[in-house]
């Protein structure tokens, strides 16, 4: 069975295919990507890493955790599923109408133009 491991402390110069190569080390890769900023397309400085068996997802984390990879010390492990997470909270509330209690408009009711 497939496992899902997060890799965190990613070197912004590590690309999909060196996260790939690294972890490969320790057993068959089903697939890597490294997480990028979707308005710069920077990293992100952390990646996903799918190992084929979790043997090989085990074997990773022992050899990878803590360990230096392209100049930055990674940490792995299992990767969370999403519907663990908590929602994120902030920015745009649809339901109080997002930004609300500024009043007024035009001219800020200055009479003095």
């Amino acid at each position: 069975m497939e496992k899902k491991l997060y890799i965190g402390g990613l070197s912004y110069n590590t690309t999909d295919t060196g996260l790939k190569d690294a972890f490969s080390q320790a057993g068959e890769v089903v697939s890597a990507a490294v997480i990028t900023d979707k308005m710069s397309g920077r990293s992100r400085g952390f990646g996903f890493v799918e190992m084929a068996t979790e043997e090989d997802a085990q074997k990773a984390i022992d050899m990878w955790n803590g360990k230096e990879l392209d100049g930055r010390t990674l940490i792995v492990n299992e990767a969370k599923p999403m519907a663990d997470r908590p929602r994120r909270t902030g920015g745009f509330d649809r339901d109080r109408g997002g930004r609300g209690g500024f009043g007024g408009g035009g001219y800020g009711g200055r009479r003095d133009y």
